[in-house]
């Protein structure tokens, strides 16, 4: 039987890169997946995917920075898919400039990456609690290498401290629903070969050496290598598995 039979999977940011990868995954192992994603073309395009491959797909637009949007959604959710058992926080952005630039685009970096990559996973979390507790569900929340450290490379402070508090959360929500036979964990990707990252890429190629070279598996990470992970915590397979974060960087902070 499939790992995810008769379950209704909500992931954000699904329309491209991990998220599509995850939604993809999740469909596969007979989860009915419901793509949300502020471009919602993009979603739709990612649903459409899945129902050619067989799969069950709904797709929304959704900013997850706006909380009375993502209360809308989750009725909207229960009204025409059903209750959701599982939730994929993927939504998220990247700038990587410091704090020594101009101190509008500094403060700017800080309020958008907060927003989305933070503050997002509380607006959505918190607008399908009720389910997800009625389902004694699942959480899965997209952290990075960097909830734990700032890289030397070019980064933000910003999606540094975003991520480490996408961890925090993850540990304090799962102490809190623990009772509820809700399980919430992370997953800590490294340097992952997407639509996010591909001008950075492009306009310095240095940087993705950097990141390969300090990665014992010796090769950047893909969409795909993150959906093994994400189908374990959304499943019975990790039926005890609580409050912590699955490391997906090739190795990277074992050196």
């Amino acid at each position: 039987m499939p790992l995810l039979q008769d379950h209704i999977a909500v992931v954000t940011g699904a329309g491209s890169g991990i998220g599509r990868a995850i939604a993809a995954g999740y469909a596969r192992e007979g989860a009915r997946v419901v793509v949300l994603d502020i471009n919602e073309k993009a979603a739709a395009e990612t649903a459409r995917e899945i129902r050619d491959a067989g799969g069950k797909a709904e797709s929304f637009a959704l900013d997850v920075t706006k909380r009375e949007a993502c209360v809308a959604m989750a009725r909207q959710v229960a009204d025409k898919v059903g209750p959701v058992s599982i939730l994929v926080n993927n939504a998220g952005i990247a700038r990587r400039n410091g704090m020594l630039g101009a101190a509008e685009a500094v403060v700017q970096d800080w309020e958008d990456i907060i927003a989305i990559n933070l503050t997002g996973v509380f607006n959505v979390t918190h607008a399908f609690l009720e389910p997800l507790r009625g389902a004694k569900g699942r959480i899965v929340n997209i952290g990075s290498i960097q909830s734990f450290l700032h890289l030397r490379t070019p980064s933000s402070p910003a999606y540094t401290a975003s991520k480490h508090g996408v961890l925090g959360f993850t540990r304090a929500l799962a102490a809190e629903l623990g009772k509820d036979g809700v399980r919430v964990n992370a997953i800590g990707p490294g340097f992952i070969e997407t639509p996010l990252n591909e001008k950075v890429r492009a306009s310095n190629p240095e940087l993705a050496k950097t990141f390969i070279a300090h990665t014992p598996l010796g090769r950047a990470g893909q969409p795909a290598d993150i959906v093994g992970p994400a189908v374990f915590l959304a499943s019975d397979l990790s039926a005890y598995v609580s409050g912590t974060i699955v490391m997906v960087d090739g190795g990277y902070r074992t050196v």
